[in-house]
């Protein structure tokens, strides 16, 4: 009798477990970052690059996919596009067919030597008449990959050509080794245009009740830079810790200097001496933690639009990458902020001097 007591426990706790399971996966769904959320499930669903899609569509529907590199800013849909080629090619073997890997964290020549190569040269899988019979390797970050594991990927894809095809996918593809390249079909990815982003974007504050103004989809798209990615992941941050989404929370959750910031830095660059300048910027900096490289990089767009002597542009715009370029090496941002005064002050007496002389 205690035995049927502990058996019917046993059966408890295993039901209780499997509830525990069930009620845990439904919530990681539900608490998945919107990136993986809303990733496109098919070809149908991406919002941009229309013609490499259309060109892969017809590749896959004559079943003459060749061995891809897929290169381009972060966030424009490299991988979407490629898994969504993968489901298309595949269906339910999508998961037999393929093999993913992340080059950043395998990178070496024994992910090629045993990964890659052992996937590559397994026997065709029985598949119905209706899917594709090649497999794919999709190599995702592949300018991560050591130059040993590139020169040895040459010869795999050779060898498996006949059953199987690579995908690689990079944000530098000078990082690849010309061998590679030639040896694939080459896309590149543009950064997304702003009216791309904003139907996906209205579409996910829809189903995730946003609250959102215009002016903070305006900043999203300001900061992404082309980035869906970065568009979404964004959103998410702001939209949890803000109860709206404007353009100041959104500047905030970022990290980033609201443009009135910028501008009155500008303007400071542009009318005050030395010292007030420096101290006034170096201010802004220590007191909301603002990183140096981000404002240089918008005041080199705000320069763009204002009517300078060429020559004045010119000196301060190269000054400003040469105060980028030593930042991302660690100089001090102490320095780099005296840097950036200093280019606008010579500026400033090109241009008195250029009238002068008039």
């Amino acid at each position: 009798m205690a035995e049927d007591n502990m058996d019917v426990d046993n059966v408890v706790d295993i039901e209780k477990e499997n509830d525990k399971s069930i009620s845990t996966t439904s919530k990681s769904h539900h608490d998945l970052p919107w990136v993986e959320k809303y990733r496109p499930k098919n070809l149908d669903e991406l919002i941009a690059h229309e013609e490499i899609i259309s060109t892969l569509n017809k590749l896959i529907e004559s079943n003459r996919i060749p061995h891809l590199l897929f290169h381009g800013p972060p966030g424009t849909g490299k991988t979407s596009t490629i898994i969504a080629c993968a489901k298309k090619m595949f269906g339910t073997s999508y998961n037999a067919m393929t093999l993913e890997l992340n080059a950043s964290d395998e990178r070496g020549i024994e992910v090629v030597r045993n990964q890659i190569k052992e996937f590559a040269g397994t026997r065709k899988f029985n598949l119905t008449s209706s899917t594709k019979t090649v497999k794919l390797i999709i190599l995702d970050e592949a300018d991560a990959m050591t130059n040993d594991a590139q020169s040895a990927l040459r010869r795999v894809m050779e060898k498996y050509s006949s059953n199987t095809r690579f995908c690689m996918i990079c944000n530098y593809v000078n990082k690849i080794i010309p061998a590679l390249q030639s040896r694939c079909t080459r896309f590149r990815f543009a950064p997304l245009r702003p009216e791309q982003i904003i139907s996906r974007l209205e579409e996910v504050c829809t189903a995730e009740k946003v609250n959102s103004t215009e002016s903070g989809r305006q900043a999203l798209l300001q900061l992404s830079g082309g980035d869906m990615r970065r568009v979404l992941n964004l959103l998410q941050s702001t939209h949890m810790a803000y109860p709206q989404v404007t353009e100041e929370s959104v500047y905030l959750t970022a990290g980033a200097a609201l443009p009135s910031v910028i501008e009155s830095i500008f303007q400071c660059l542009l009318n005050d001496n030395f010292q007030t300048a420096y101290d006034k910027i170096f201010k802004v900096i220590t007191d909301f933690g603002y990183a140096l490289c981000d404002i240089n990089t918008e005041l080199s767009i705000l320069l763009s639009k204002v009517v300078l002597p060429d020559s004045v542009i010119a000196h301060i715009v190269d000054k400003m990458s040469t105060i980028e370029y030593r930042l991302s090496h660690g100089v001090p941002e102490k320095i780099e902020v005296g840097a950036l005064v200093g280019a606008f002050i010579v500026g400033r007496e090109m241009m008195k001097n250029s009238i002068d002389k008039k």
